[in-house]
């Protein structure tokens, strides 16, 4: 039973998410992620913030 509540709850978090990801430049990757990692805040976090800033500027 635990198998099939594990699989539910991987299917209704794929209905609700999607995967993004990008390839960038190695250096500024690690930037980044320092100075996330100063600021306390993760990179889906981050990134969520600013995907809300430019679809507010496009509103």
């Amino acid at each position: 039973m635990a198998g099939k509540s594990r699989a539910d709850y991987f299917k209704q978090r794929r209905e609700t998410r999607k995967h993004f990801s990008v390839l960038i430049d190695r250096q500024k990757a690690e930037a980044i992620e320092r100075k996330l990692a100063e600021e306390g805040k993760t990179k889906t976090a981050w990134l969520e913030e600013k995907i809300d800033e430019e679809i507010g500027r496009q509103k």
